[in-house]
């Protein structure tokens, strides 16, 4: 089986059936190995950033090594075994139905009136605090999260799984795992997790600018603004923090006409992030399904791209 048939595959299944919960998730697993080896290496090495670093390195080269071994031994019992646990791990590193399911949730609540379950369940995407939040609040960080999430959850795991197969996605989910545990700018983690942060950066640096021409095409098909999704992106991109987020983020701001970033409390503390778009329409709950829509358009674009691209250099290596 083809390698761009074996990610198909899993994209379907993802699509259809969401995070396979009943398995040993690969990025839990991920996740519990960090925590595992951050005390130790603190411990071991006085140097903050370098016990981070090597923490970074060991995690990403452990998923990696593991990936492959699991590929190599179910190929040696059987070629079929060996296509379906690619299928499964590049299943696993993919997450637009989980992203999709999570934010109707938030508009399921809000359309009920339900707004303590709608803070609550959006703060499980962002990272701010979300008990005082208004509900044009609630949307704005719900929409941001499908944003970023769309990027970092979905096409760069594709753009990776078509660069190098599981192997790659799951190196690439490795990093995405060790920013989102260690890569903050607090004082536990501002030397600790520099060099994860800056290793994921530099992973999704191409996948995210990819998005943007994706984006533009998936805000034509849903009916929204392409235009603006490409001037915005050009526009405000570079205004984020995060050297890729705000690209995503601003290239939806421009696509349904709204304003995103701005004032946002953490720890109890107010952040200014700049504001990425222009606000022509209202952040009212329907935002959350338009993202959505566009979400699921990209997907589909990203995977068409990426495929089709790996089969012509398969198929015509000599142009390449």
């Amino acid at each position: 089986m083809t390698l761009e048939t074996q990610i198909l595959i899993a994209l379907l299944l993802d699509l259809v059936f969401g995070d396979p919960r009943w398995m040993p998730h690969p990025v839990r697993l991920i996740g519990r190995l960090i925590a595992a080896l951050e005390g130790p290496a603190r411990r071991a090495i006085r140097d903050t950033r370098l016990a981070g670093t090597l923490t970074a390195l060991a995690v990403i080269l452990t998923a990696a090594v593991a990936t492959g071994a699991a590929l190599g031994v179910a190929g040696w019992l059987h070629p079929l075994l060996g296509d379906a646990v690619s299928i499964l791990l590049l299943y696993t590193t993919l997450a637009a139905r989980d992203l999709a399911d999570h934010s109707r949730a938030v508009w399921t609540a809000l359309e009920s009136g339900d707004f303590a379950s709608a803070r609550r369940l959006v703060s499980r995407l962002v990272g701010r605090d979300t008990e005082r939040l208004t509900e044009p609040e609630v949307v704005r960080a719900t929409v941001e999260s499908v944003a970023e999430n769309t990027v970092d959850g979905i096409i760069a795991p594709l753009f990776f799984a078509a660069l190098g197969g599981p192997v790659a996605a799951m190196a690439y989910k490795a990093a995405s795992t060790l920013d989102s545990m260690i890569g903050y700018r607090n004082e536990r983690y501002i030397d600790f997790g520099r060099t994860a942060a800056m290793i994921d950066d530099g992973l999704c640096w191409l996948p995210a600018r990819i998005a943007v021409p994706i984006l533009a095409v998936a805000a034509a098909v849903t009916g929204r603004k392409a235009a603006d999704a490409w001037r915005i992106a050009r526009r405000d991109g570079r205004k984020h923090i995060s050297p890729n987020a705000g690209i995503a983020e601003a290239a939806f701001a421009g696509a349904l006409g709204i304003r995103l970033g701005g004032v946002m409390e953490r720890s109890g503390e107010p952040v200014n992030l700049p504001t990425l778009g222009d606000p022509l329409e209202p952040l009212v709950r329907g935002q959350i399904l338009a993202a959505n829509r566009m979400m699921f358009a990209a997907t589909g674009i990203a995977a068409a791209i990426f495929l089709a691209v790996r089969r012509g250099i398969a198929v015509f290596p000599e142009i390449w």
